[in-house]
């Protein structure tokens, strides 16, 4: 007994009952989280978190998954941002960048300005990749651009051929080779490489459309040699026409042009190009640019080969494969500061050997890895007892070594009270074999693993104490 009265008992416990009269202390101790507790993360009113920006209160430092998170989302953003920009980019040149000799390409080897020029005169272009379609195509009101005979096939061949015959307009065969003339042009031979870019001095030849361009670059390519009557023999090098032009039995013509240097758009503006391009190919109000599809291709010649990876790449996507590598290049200069030698740090937290060793028999038990554990557990004991048999170290493992030397120390030449080899197999008389103990088979189950580990103590024991 204390000797407080109950009213001092009830005077001294009011004021512990009363939340307006404990100190911040006693409230805050109150409110702290024990050990078996989560402290609460959530800051606001309402939530019944303490507050922790309060004075002698810190926010708890991030921890290494809450940084890898952050460095994680700022990797995935650029490499958003990164890619976005990649797909802009190739989105807003997929207009303009479509390919060799292609009116809708303003690259320099494209054929966008012709296109345009002949459309501020009236000229409808229209681009076709099958000759199924260029053939429906042609009429008398139609000029016919074929960019590669020699690129297709027997059938497309005739169908082309046939076009011409009743079209009644005209078609423009660029370049057309040994390969596509005797279907396309009977009677017409090629005759080699022309030696000049633009023959000189001029077209020589009566033909409007060459005698007004005056000096094209029509060399570079092929030329021709015809006897068939009526044709027109225009810029010669060498002898032989750069440009040829057959009349047509139904009014048309066929107009043979031995390179298409005249067409692309980094050298249209040069000489009389543009001119003899825009009457070549203005002479009828529509123009049909038939470009043969691989569909098109004659697979015996070979059309494609002689293509690098790149040239198959498109111009849109080279720069932006281009801008992806420049990127990657980046980020491994970037991350390079990073790579260096191998720094030791010590850890955070102290483990004991017997827990590692544990953690390692537990993971040897999981897979099943009695052949490993075996192995680590002989290699340790013959360490072990060659340095105490006197064995040199580089002959710890050798069998011829180590035996007799630990055999010299065993008493008696038994073992405890097993009888067995230390792999599970009952030996005779108890007489220990030293020799299937250290460098013996694998255990074959659980039980003989620890039968031999026992007897690897065991033997090292009574070597240690001989």
């Amino acid at each position: 007994m204390s000797g407080r009265s109950p009213q001092g008992a009830e005077h001294n416990e009011a004021p512990l009952s009363d939340p307006s009269s404990r100190s911040a202390s006693e409230e805050t101790s109150r409110r702290a989280p024990g050990p078996a507790e989560t402290a609460p993360t959530t800051d606001g009113p309402g939530t019944g978190a303490p507050a922790t920006d309060g004075p002698g209160t810190a926010r708890p430092a991030p921890t290494a998954k809450a940084t890898r998170t952050r460095q994680a989302r700022r990797i995935l953003a650029a490499l958003a941002v990164l890619t976005a920009g990649v797909v802009i980019l190739a989105a807003l040149n997929s207009g303009t960048r479509h390919g060799y000799l292609d009116p809708r390409s303003a690259d320099p080897l494209g054929s966008r300005a012709v296109a345009e020029l002949l459309k501020a005169r009236g000229v409808t272009t229209r681009v076709v990749t099958t000759a199924a379609e260029a053939a429906e195509a042609t009429g008398p009101r139609t000029t016919l651009l074929v960019t590669d005979p020699d690129r297709l096939g027997t059938a497309q061949r005739r169908t082309i051929r046939s076009a011409i015959d009743l079209s009644g307009g005209r078609t423009v065969l660029l370049a057309p080779g040994s390969h596509s003339l005797p279907d396309l042009s009977p009677g017409v031979r090629a005759q080699g490489d022309a030696t000049t870019d633009a023959p000189a001095p001029g077209p020589d030849c009566t033909l409007p459309a060459a005698t007004s361009a005056g000096r094209a670059a029509t060399g570079g390519g092929l030329r021709y040699t015809t006897t068939l009557p009526g044709a027109t023999a225009c810029y010669p090098s060498g002898g032989h026409p750069t440009l040829l032009t057959l009349p047509a039995g139904t009014g048309g013509d066929t107009v043979l042009l031995g390179s298409e240097t005249i067409l692309l758009n980094e050298s249209l503006a040069e000489e009389g190009n543009a001119s003899l391009a825009l009457q070549l190919l203005g002479s009828r109000p529509d123009l049909v640019w038939y470009m043969p599809s691989l569909a098109d291709s004659d697979p015996d010649t070979g059309a494609g080969e002689d293509k690098t990876l790149f040239e198959l790449v498109p111009a849109g996507w080279s720069w932006a494969l281009l801008q992806l590598f420049l990127a990657a290049v980046l980020a491994a200069l970037w991350r390079a500061r990073r790579l260096g030698p191998l720094v030791t740090e010590k850890l955070p937290v102290a483990i004991r050997a017997s827990e590692a060793t544990e953690g390692r028999a537990r993971l040897y038990r999981k897979a099943g890895a009695r052949d490993r554990a075996a192995t680590v557990l002989r290699a340790a004991t013959r360490e072990r007892l060659a340095a105490l048999t006197g064995v040199p170290h580089t002959r710890a493992h050798d069998p011829a070594a180590l035996v007799p030397a630990v055999s010299a120390r065993l008493t008696n030449g038994t073992y405890g009270t097993d009888g067995t080899d230390g792999t599970g197999n009952a030996t005779q008389n108890g007489t220990r074999d030293v020799t299937t103990l250290l460098f013996g088979p694998t255990p074959p189950d659980d039980a003989a693993l620890v039968a031999l580990a026992d007897h690897l103590d065991a033997l090292e024991r009574e070597v240690r104490t001989s």
